[in-house]
């Protein structure tokens, strides 16, 4: 599979959900001062979005591409009940 729209949006769907998640997972924590909140799933996110990151900037050909992409699909499924999300991004 090659870089394309269907990729493309999937990594802007991924990133959009990335932002919304971190702006809700801080302003739980600074209300309630539930900064495990924090420590346990901002570290997560930020995992994710860095795989998004890196399949962005991946070349095609590289042995990894592929499997990064199905990576992202699979993780883009804990976002299914999303009303952006898209049946067809499922692996």
């Amino acid at each position: 599979m090659g870089k394309d729209l269907f990729m493309d949006d999937l990594l802007k769907f991924l990133h959009a959900r990335y932002e919304a998640d971190n702006h809700a997972y801080a302003d739980v924590a600074y209300r309630s001062g539930a900064n495990a909140l924090l420590d346990s799933h901002l570290p997560m996110l930020d995992l994710v979005d860095m795989l998004a990151r890196d399949y962005a900037a991946m070349d095609p050909s590289d042995a990894r591409f592929a499997g990064l992409g199905h990576a992202l699909r699979v993780l883009a499924q804990s976002y299914a009940e999303h009303p952006d999300y898209r049946e067809n991004w499922r692996p």
